[in-house]
């Protein structure tokens, strides 16, 4: 019934995002709703964010958390069931697997072609890039403060700072700048019953 309710309540965000999108582009408006709806606190700002995203993203369920002053660059995002977003993060177009745990002030690119800077004479920003999802696999723990470039594999643990820029194999436990595999998920079990 309270979930009902807060989609109720989000209904006008979604309206005026859509209003703003005719204006604006659909991706600009979208950014900046989040921004201020990150900026709520405590259990409502987190029922009224994940109402307005199960409106406005490609996929969203209502069983996720996404906490203050996390943001979403694009709506063609999706997060998956029972996800768990923290504090101050920023997501790119990504595509979160179920159950997956995401620490705090962690950053999530569009993968790692966002900003060519291939030409020298040429100013940055004027290069150009390319989007590319993101894909965490289902229940991986993303430590805070981690950067994620690339797809990350079903059951991973990524350690809190490490960045992603290549892709982690599933089960893969990595850390460092760049992450590199540790070990695996479920090693240690297999050496005990040995």
């Amino acid at each position: 019934m309270l979930k009902a309710f807060v989609l109720v309540c989000a209904v006008p965000f979604y309206v005026l995002h859509r209003l703003e999108a005719l204006v604006l582009g659909r991706e600009r408006s979208f950014a900046g709703m989040t921004q201020l709806l990150a900026l709520l606190p405590g259990v409502y700002g987190v029922l009224l964010r994940v109402a307005f995203l199960r409106l406005a993203l490609h996929g969203c369920t209502s069983a996720c958390v996404v906490e203050f002053m996390t943001t979403f660059v694009t709506p063609q995002t999706v997060i998956g069931r029972n996800v768990y977003i923290g504090a101050y993060c920023n997501i790119g177009h990504a595509d979160i697997g179920d159950d997956s745990l995401i620490g705090t002030h962690v950053m999530v690119t569009s993968g790692k072609h966002t900003h060519f800077f291939d030409d020298p004479d040429v100013p940055i920003r004027l290069q150009g890039g390319r989007d590319e999802c993101v894909r965490i696999g289902r229940d991986c723990w993303i430590g805070n403060g981690a950067i994620v470039m690339a797809d990350v594999g079903d059951g991973c643990v990524v350690a809190a700072g490490s960045v992603v820029a290549a892709a982690l194999a599933p089960y893969s436990i990595a850390a460092g700048i760049p992450a590199r595999v540790l070990g695996r998920r479920g090693d240690r079990r297999e050496r005990e019953e040995a």
